[in-house]
């Protein structure tokens, strides 16, 4: 079992954050593979094959998918942690990824195949020089080609999944707020938290806390990014999939009723949601959608809670008897 350990002060000061960098590495990944679970299903099948295409002409590039979909260790210079929060700009990581020197990469690189369950064979593909470079280049290739087009609707469900969580760390705790967040992280004791079964030294996080990121191609499974000394970041599968089939619409009758956007949004509001992360799920500007819930708000079938700086809404008892909660089970 492998933890985690902080003191008080990094607690207090660790934090959700959102990263391109680690959202692209997991759709990678998924691309590189020949299937994808049903909830993504659609978009693999949209561009597997224009991704294969494009490694069929880079070697490396090709070699460094297949291993990265094959290992348990993920090489160092492909998961540090962001520092831009939840504003993270994909060229600050990037330039993070390109800044490491060759040596470092190939070792990161045979730690990797060490823990990989298929045979390779590094020197095949691992040839030429300014591998870190080539590396950050395959990832801004896939961003703009595969994830950037579908980037603001998976935003919007990162950051659902961080609302979601933010509230249950207000109201009960860090335990709490932890909980699923995968297969094998858990709270332990006081101050450590379990991010792998496996046998490895305890890590200790440093003051300024350690950061939890949410990703949407959630087949990628979990991972731990580390830079030195001691800045961590636990990535993990968000709650749901960008790729997720949306349930059903609204009825035609409340619709009628009440208009198809304002039904739209109180449909939406099965699950907690802020104002931005209605308009990126559903399109719309978002004085469109402020202007909607104040008129739910009024008709007391939603109400707002504020979270930090974010005011995240809900619907009221009312409000799930008008929609029928039944339907969204």
């Amino acid at each position: 079992m492998t933890l985690l350990r902080m003191s008080s002060l990094a607690l207090s000061r660790s934090r959700f954050a959102l990263s391109p960098l680690a959202e692209t590495l997991a759709s990678t990944m998924v691309l590189g593979s020949a299937h994808a679970d049903p909830w993504l299903a659609p978009w693999h099948a949209r561009h597997h094959g224009a991704f294969l295409a494009t490694l069929d002409t880079d070697p490396f590039a090709k070699g460094l998918v297949r291993l990265l979909s094959s290992t348990k260790w993920m090489p160092g210079h492909v998961v540090i942690p962001p520092t831009g929060g939840m504003r993270t700009v994909l060229d600050d990581e990037l330039a993070h990824v390109a800044a490491m020197p060759d040596a470092q990469v190939r070792a990161e690189l045979e730690e990797s195949v060490a823990h990989s369950w298929e045979r390779h064979t590094l020197d095949q593909w691992l040839t030429g020089r300014n591998w870190a470079t080539r590396t950050a280049d395959l990832f801004r290739r896939t961003w703009t080609a595969h994830v950037a087009p579908d980037w603001p609707r998976r935003r919007a469900l990162l950051e659902r999944d961080v609302t979601y969580r933010a509230g249950l760390l207000a109201a009960y705790g860090w335990p709490r707020a932890l909980e699923r967040m995968s297969r094998r992280s858990a709270w332990v004791g006081t101050d450590a938290i379990r991010f792998s079964d496996r046998p490895s030294p305890d890590r200790f996080v440093g003051e300024d806390g350690m950061q939890f990121i949410p990703i949407a191609a959630i087949s990628a499974g979990t991972w731990l990014c580390e830079a030195p000394p001691a800045s961590y970041a636990l990535v993990y599968p968000a709650r749901g999939s960008a790729a997720a089939d949306p349930g059903p619409a609204p009825g035609r009758a409340l619709a009628r009723l009440i208009g198809t956007g304002r039904a739209a949004i109180l449909h939406e509001l099965r699950r907690p949601a802020t104002t931005s992360e209605l308009a990126a799920q559903l399109g719309l500007s978002l004085g469109t959608v402020g202007g909607h819930l104040t008129v739910l708000r009024d008709a007391d079938l939603v109400t707002g809670t504020r979270i930090g700086r974010r005011v995240v809404y809900h619907r009221t008892a009312t409000g799930d008897l008008l929609t029928g909660r039944h339907q969204d089970r």
